[in-house]
Formats: structure tokens, C-alpha cells, sequence
């Protein structure tokens, strides 16, 4: 399954781990295709993304569950310039 299927799946804490393994293994196979290949920059994608759309709320999920925010988040830091 890939990233974006399992991101979308994300509703509960156990979809959520399984979108962070995800996630990881993203990172292990392919980290060269990421927006951002630190730590710091990943990090600071994602707070620029939570923080331009308010976790997403400008976006349309705002009344999604925090668990489908918080993998938004995560993912935003992968791919927000």
C-alpha cells in the first residue's frame, strides 16, 4: 500500500502507527524524492504547513480526527517546501 493510501485510511491510533511505519519505510526506500531530507527541515515543513492551514482546517479537514491531522502533519512534512 502506498503512503498516500494509508494516509487516507487514518482514523484511530492503530491506522495511525501503521501510516508512521509507513512513513518510515517511505523514508528508508525512497528519502532522496523527500522535500526535505533533515530532521530540521522536515520539522519545520511540517509546523509551516500546520501553521498556514491551521492543522489542516483551511484544507477541508478540520473536523477530521486529531489522529488524521496529526499523519497530515507528518506527511506535510515530507512533501511542504
Amino acid at each position: 500500500m502506498d503512503l498516500k493510501e494509508l494516509l487516507d485510511q487514518v482514523h484511530d491510533e492503530a491506522s495511525f502507527l501503521a501510516f508512521v511505519r509507513g512513513l518510515l519505510q517511505d523514508w528508508r526506500t525512497d528519502g532522496a524524492s523527500w522535500e526535505n531530507g533533515t530532521v530540521e527541515d522536515f520539522l519545520e515543513s511540517a509546523l509551516a504547513w500546520g501553521e498556514s492551514t491551521r492543522v489542516g482546517s483551511s484544507q477541508g479537514i478540520g473536523s477530521a480526527s486529531p489522529w488524521k491531522r496529526a499523519a497530515t502533519l507528518l506527511y506535510c512534512g515530507k512533501i511542504y517546501e
